[in-house]
């Protein structure tokens, strides 16, 4: 294992957390692949990287903006294995995605819909969020919900 690859990964993760996958991506010039694997494994023993901090930061730092199938899709890019996804999503992990897509509903638009086209265009930047299509229905369907609060 190549010293100078190391210390590479390990000024790349003094910036930000990164994926194993997106570790070996961007080290991806500087070594071979058996070289690469094998400073990631290293540093996840020795738990200088890890996928399941990486997804809990991530989910942490945007569910407040983003629905749940964005933030999935999101993880699932940067690399991050489908378990430790879905261990993100536990039922008493995340706020309820009805109350989050009210509160990314009630910073962008101040009023109900008024006509078909607006109901369109508010339902779209909620599915662009990446918020369900009965929770976008639900929430749409009674906005007056955010108005009182």
């Amino acid at each position: 294992m190549s010293i100078e690859l190391r210390q590479k990964a390990i000024k790349l993760l003094a910036r930000r957390e990164h994926t194993g996958a997106e570790l070996a991506h961007k080290l991806a010039g500087h070594g071979t692949p058996e070289e690469i694997a094998a400073v990631v494994v290293e540093l996840q023993t020795s738990h200088l990287q890890s996928d399941s901090r990486v997804a809990e930061s991530y989910v942490r730092s945007h569910a407040a903006r983003l629905g749940a199938s964005r933030l999935r899709q999101n993880l699932k890019t940067r690399g991050v294995s489908g378990e430790l996804i879905e261990a993100q999503f536990a039922p008493d992990a995340l706020p309820d995605e009805l109350e989050r897509a009210r509160a990314v509903w009630a910073r962008k638009f101040s009023a109900a819909p008024a006509d078909p086209r607006e109901w369109a265009r508010q339902a779209r930047f909620l599915q662009g969020r990446g918020f369900a299509a009965d929770i976008i229905r639900r929430l749409l369907k009674e906005p007056a919900g955010v108005l009182d609060e």
